[in-house]
């Protein structure tokens, strides 16, 4: 099995023992070919893409996410764009705006046009948040017990809290999913008091504003928001959020909208295709969680709604998380599925790769080293 151009033989074999490897990738699911229509950008000889439902997109099987990179951190992205990566992930939130700046160093000049760039609405899940609170800590305890046990009800029938469901990838992932449910049964409610047009719509052009001048683009190829959604209601109930989008759409500022989520991405799923609205959702799907996610992605390929799979490795192998021990029983999980000489991470996204609903898989590459180990993910099997 030969590298592919772009890659060279130490950075291929670096991945594990080719073996191991070649075997893996074997069983990814088909790639797209040359035959194929779409939107292709940036293609790479050996590397492997596959069609985001109705963007259109081809996208590279692996992409990079965007929390860790930075205007002294980016330089690392350009080495796996030269390699054949063609998808950059990234939000307002991330690096408090460092990994906005950072990748509108990547893309600078001609180099916009190789890449699919998406990012996000970050405020928008927040202010949300906020406002309820604001209107819950009015009310009188008996109300404040009433709303709760709503919502513990709902949590309760999603299974959202179960530990192989909502997996705890971050500190305060939890918080935020109890938060955005309480917003669910108050909105019916409450929600009058809140001035919608202003705090659900209005936000999101602003939002999209300040994006595209902290990256220094005229356009987004792709749109996420909700920032963190956590059930379908939050992709339903809003036709705010697609008013806003059609008024940035038009304007030729974004091209197509997309939601992300990493609680409850099943709902989340659901509620996409349900809205016909979005194109694209990413969302939490690995192999801890995916027997509580597989009938939406059925739900989301029948509806041609793009998904990329994030948090694909983080059950299993805790990367940022410094401190923290890996889970013995998830690791064991990964290890007998795709067995052989490779990191946990590898074996991990490799899995993933075997779906054919799966568009890609989001890696937070954040050095050298890491597109070195990841990137080769993506080799196409036919190579």
């Amino acid at each position: 099995m030969q590298p592919p151009q772009g890659l060279n033989r130490r950075d291929f074999f670096r991945t594990g023992t080719s073996g191991a490897l070649a075997l893996a990738i074997e069983a990814k699911a088909r790639a797209a070919t040359s035959d194929d229509a779409g939107e292709w950008r940036n293609r790479v000889p050996g590397m492997a893409y596959r069609r985001l439902g109705r963007t259109n997109y081809m996208v590279s099987e692996v992409i990079c996410g965007g929390n860790t990179i930075a205007p002294d951190s980016y330089r690392h992205v350009e080495e796996a764009i030269e390699r054949g990566l063609n998808y950059l992930d990234t939000a307002p939130a991330y690096g408090r705006g460092q990994s906005e700046l950072g990748y509108a160093k990547v893309i600078a000049g001609s180099k916009r046009e190789k890449v699919f760039l998406t990012t996000k609405v970050s405020v928008w899940t927040s202010n949300r948040n906020s406002l309820h609170r604001a209107i819950f800590d009015s009310l009188s305890e008996t109300e404040q017990g009433k709303l709760l046990g709503k919502a513990e009800e709902e949590l309760e029938r999603r299974q959202a809290l179960a530990p192989d469901h909502i997996c705890n990838y971050f500190g305060g992932q939890e918080k935020a999913l109890r938060d955005a449910v309480l917003c669910n049964v108050m909105e019916p409610l409450y929600g009058e008091k809140i001035d919608r047009p202003a705090e659900y719509g209005e936000r999101i052009i602003r939002s999209v504003e300040a994006s595209l001048r902290a990256l220094q683009t005229d356009y987004l190829d792709l749109l996420m928001v909700p920032h963190g959604a956590n059930s379908s209601y939050e992709v339903t109930a809003f036709p705010e959020i697609f008013e806003a989008f059609e008024k940035v759409r038009k304007a030729g500022k974004v091209r197509h909208l997309g939601v992300s989520g990493h609680s409850d991405p099943a709902g989340v799923l659901e509620g996409a295709v349900e809205s016909g609205q979005y194109s694209a959702a990413m969302v939490a799907y690995n192999i801890v969680n995916h027997s509580f996610v597989d009938a939406a992605l059925d739900k989301a390929q029948k509806a041609d709604l793009g998904v990329i799979a994030m948090k694909v490795a983080r059950p299993c192998h805790h990367g940022r998380n410094n401190g923290l021990p890996n889970d013995p029983r998830r690791v064991a999980m990964i290890e007998r599925a795709v067995p052989g000489d490779l990191k946990v991470p590898q074996k991990c996204y490799l899995w993933a790769l075997r779906d054919a609903r799966i568009a890609a898989v989001n890696s937070d590459m954040k050095n050298s080293a890491m597109v070195a180990d990841n990137l080769p993910l993506a080799l196409d099997k036919r190579g």
